[in-house]
């Protein structure tokens, strides 16, 4: 018998089955309306995932799992991203036992990879926040040579006891040159790790899309086609595209986790961020900006660390 109140439903990543059948690279985002001319409309992928569902998916998948309730998931996924971008850690922790159903519930239906991998970030976010709730405020070093970036030896410690994606010894040899040729360490190919898990296809619900998580947008002003195709998916044009956004952040803001601070929450809001302040480095900021982006800018950076022995902000500890 079904359950919704055991989260036994489809979530809306059954559309991820229809690539083919819908021409690959359309999705809705909340940053870009879909237009007649070259996106696919959310009603549309819905009802064609829908319908596929009743024809196709056998007897025992039916029997288990109801198709979704739209509402539902987008209730969820609103809640989840609020709590990211909210002050509060303690607000994401909140949501573990829901986010940890609906990744159980996405690890048994086919086709969920590439909404499954965004997930799974999250609640590695999730994770981190309960120990940071659980800790006395970092306070910065007194005299200690190095920058300080809050949360960086916590996720240093999960980074190193943490297997190396199964994508990273594929895609890391091909895309680090292509890093170094547009001007930034070649080590930042790891940013895929953190973005999307190295699956080229990975996609958010928010319309970020690829190892890079570029949103349409943003993919747009990099000279990416997000439709017929979606170039987000290629992975060596969208290392190019990344590398180049990162190269202008890194000029723009003169630090690298300044800069990775502006590819997570945008070049506005960090700009904005130290102008208030009247502040010159990340830590100095970090209260202003949202959860996710304060868990996402020593992550990347402790990643790097794991991965490469590459330090690109010569931390200091307290």
């Amino acid at each position: 018998m079904r359950s919704a109140f055991r989260m036994k439903w489809i979530p809306r990543s059954w559309v991820g089955l229809l690539g083919a059948a819908l021409a690959a690279g359309a999705e809705p985002t909340s940053k870009e309306a879909p237009t007649a001319t070259n996106e696919i409309s959310a009603d549309a992928l819905y009802e064609t995932g829908k319908d596929l569902f009743d024809t196709y998916a056998p007897p025992e998948v039916k029997e288990q799992f109801e198709f979704p309730d739209r509402a539902r998931w987008d209730d969820f996924v609103a809640r989840l991203q609020r709590a990211l971008d909210g002050d509060d850690p303690a607000a994401l922790v909140q949501l573990e036992p829901e986010t940890r159903a609906t990744a159980a519930t996405l690890r048994q239906v086919p086709g969920s990879a590439d909404y499954l991998g965004w997930l799974d970030e999250r609640l590695d976010y999730i994770e981190a926040a309960k120990e940071i709730v659980r800790q006395p405020p970092q306070k910065p070093p007194v005299a200690a040579p190095g920058q300080f970036i809050p949360n960086y030896d916590l996720w240093l410690s999960r980074m190193q006891a943490r297997s190396r994606p199964a994508g990273a010894e594929k895609y890391v040899p091909l895309l680090k040159p292509i890093f170094a040729t547009g001007g930034v360490p070649g080590e930042l190919v790891w940013l895929a790790e953190v973005e999307s898990g190295f699956n080229p296809t990975s996609r958010s619900p928010s319309g970020a899309r690829g190892l890079f998580q570029l949103m349409p947008a943003t993919a747009k002003e990099l000279g990416l086609s997000t439709f017929l195709p979606d170039e987000r998916t290629d992975p060596a044009k969208s290392a190019r595209a990344a590398s180049r956004l990162l190269r202008d952040l890194h000029a723009k803001f003169g630090d690298w986790p300044l800069a990775l601070a502006a590819y997570n929450a945008g070049a506005g809001r960090v700009q904005r961020s130290l102008s208030q302040r009247q502040a010159r480095t990340f830590a100095e900021i970090a209260p202003a900006l949202s959860v996710e982006t304060r868990l996402y800018v020593p992550k990347v950076l402790a990643t790097l660390q794991a991965r490469t022995g590459v330090s690109l902000a010569d931390t200091a500890r307290p």
